[in-house]
C-alpha cells in the first residue's frame, strides 16, 4: 500500500538525518536529493483517474470525471486551504510529449477549450478518500490537429489532463500531479457517433498497457477480433448469450469478402482497421463495423429476450439461409440481421410451389422502429405463412411467452 510505502520512507529518512554528522557534507545532499526523488515518484503515481470522462465526447455536452489522491489523506493534513485540480484537453502529440519527460513536463497549451474544469481537491470525512469530483464539465470547443493521409476526425485521438500542484507534510515538498484520462474521440455532431465508437473499441481491445500514447496495432489476429465482437455485443446488449462458432465464420466471411475459406484458414489471419472500419463492404453504403452496430443497436432495443432465448439465428448469409430451409417442411422459418440494412432484421421462410419445388421467401427488415409500433413476437403471430421456428419447434411453442397477451388476431 502507498501509505505503507510512505511511512517507511518518512522513517528511513528519520533515520538518516539522525547519523547525518556521521555520513559527511557530500553524502547527506545525495541522499536526501534521491530521498526526494523517491518520494516524487511514488507521490506521482497515486494520483489517479478514478472516473474517467466519456471517451466518445460531443462537444456542448456535460460530463462527469473524477481525479483521486491515494495519499493526499497522510500528506495534505495541514494544507491551509484544498488544492485545485485542473482539466485541459491535450492532443495526442501532447499526451505523448507527456509521457516522454515521465510527467516532469507541464503543459503549455489546451487544444481545447473545457467550462467549469477547476475543482478542489478535498478528504470527504466520511470516506476518507482525497479526490476532485468534476461534476458538470462542458467541453465548449476542440482544436483540430493535422491529419495523416486519409484520417478522419473520428480517428483523432485526445485525452483529459488532470493536473495541481501540491506541497506535502511534513516534508514541505513541492509537486506537481498530473494525470492523463483514456483516450477520447471528440466529436461535434451525433453522425459522428458510430465511427468514434469504432476507434475506441478498437484502442481499448488492441493497445498494450505500456504503450507510447495513443499508438495501437494497425492489424490484429482474427481471433482476437472474435473475442472483441463477442464481449462487446454482450455488454451491449446485456446477455449472457455470446456469439456461436458459425457466428464468427459468417463475420469472416463479410469482413474478408471471402466465401470460400473454412473457418479454420480464417483462424490465421489478421483483420486491419481499414477492413473494420475504413473500407465500404463490397455493394453496400456500409463499412463493417457501421453494420455491425447497428446490429448491436436493434438487438439491444427491441430484441434483447428473443436473442438470449435463441430464438434468432442472427449472423447468417442468404446463401446458408436457402441452403438450410430448402429441404424443410412449408412454412419452416429463421431469423437473421439484414445484410443490406444497417440495423434491420429479416424472416426467412420456405413454401412449396405447385409443382412440389421449394422456395426461399425474405421479409421485408424490420428496423427499430418498425419493433417499437409491434414486437418481434406479435409480426411472427401475425403471419400465417410462418408455421416452424427451423429446424421443427411449432411457433407459438417458440414465441408464445413473447405474444402480447392483449392480442386480439389479425388486424
Amino acid at each position: 500500500r502507498c501509505e505503507n510505502l510512505v511511512e517507511v520512507y518518512f522513517q528511513l529518512q528519520q533515520q538518516v538525518m539522525a547519523v547525518s554528522t556521521e555520513l559527511g557534507p557530500e553524502l547527506l545532499p545525495q541522499l536526501l536529493e534521491r530521498f526526494n526523488e523517491v518520494l516524487s515518484s511514488l507521490v506521482k503515481s497515486s494520483f489517479l483517474v478514478e472516473k474517467q470522462p466519456p471517451q466518445v465526447l460531443k462537444t456542448q455536452t456535460k460530463f462527469q470525471a473524477s481525479v483521486r489522491f491515494l495519499l493526499g489523506p497522510q500528506l495534505l493534513k495541514a494544507a491551509p486551504k484544498p488544492y485545485m485540480v485542473r482539466a485541459d484537453m491535450v492532443t495526442e502529440k501532447q499526451a505523448r510529449e507527456l509521457e516522454l519527460s515521465n510527467y516532469s513536463n507541464t503543459l503549455s497549451e489546451s487544444t481545447g477549450e473545457i467550462l467549469h474544469n477547476t475543482v478542489a481537491l478535498e478528504t470527504n470525512p466520511t470516506s476518507g478518500n482525497c479526490c476532485a469530483n468534476f461534476k458538470n464539465v462542458l467541453l465548449k470547443k476542440i482544436k483540430r490537429c493535422e491529419r495523416k493521409g486519409s484520417e478522419s476526425v473520428t480517428e483523432e485521438k485526445c485525452a483529459v489532463l488532470f493536473s495541481t500542484n501540491v506541497t506535502l507534510t511534513p516534508s514541505n515538498v513541492s509537486i506537481h500531479l498530473q494525470v492523463l484520462s483514456l483516450p477520447i474521440v471528440v466529436i461535434v455532431h451525433g453522425n459522428q457517433d458510430n465511427n468514434a465508437k469504432a476507434t475506441v473499441l478498437w484502442d481499448n481491445a488492441f493497445s498494450d498497457i505500456e504503450r507510447v500514447p495513443f499508438v495501437v496495432a494497425e492489424r490484429v489476429p482474427w481471433d482476437r477480433m472474435c473475442d472483441t465482437l463477442n464481449l462487446k455485443f454482450m455488454a451491449e446488449v446485456q446477455t449472457t448469450k455470446g456469439l456461436l462458432k458459425e457466428h464468427y465464420f459468417f463475420l469472416a466471411q463479410k469482413i474478408f469478402n471471402d466465401h470460400s475459406a473454412s473457418p479454420e484458414d480464417f483462424q490465421n489471419r489478421h483483420v486491419s482497421w481499414a477492413q473494420f472500419n475504413k473500407e465500404i463492404l463490397p455493394g453496400r453504403g456500409f463499412t463493417f463495423w457501421q453494420w455491425f452496430d447497428g446490429v448491436l443497436d436493434l438487438t439491444k432495443r427491441c430484441l434483447k429476450s428473443y436473442w438470449s432465448d435463441r430464438l434468432i439465428m442472427g449472423f447468417i448469409s442468404k446463401q446458408y439461409v436457402c441452403k438450410l430451409l430448402s429441404m424443410q417442411l412449408d412454412g419452416t422459418f429463421l431469423l437473421r440481421f439484414s445484410d443490406s440494412e444497417i440495423g434491420g432484421v429479416t424472416i426467412a421462410y420456405v413454401m412449396r410451389g405447385k409443382d412440389g419445388s421449394s422456395q426461399v421467401e425474405n421479409i421485408q427488415p424490420f428496423s427499430a422502429k418498425d419493433l417499437s409500433i409491434r414486437s418481434l413476437g406479435d409480426r411472427i403471430r401475425d403471419l400465417g405463412q410462418l408455421r416452424n421456428l427451423y429446424p421443427n419447434i411449432p411457433k407459438d411453442q417458440a414465441f408464445g411467452s413473447h405474444y402480447n397477451s392483449e392480442w386480439g388476431g389479425p388486424g
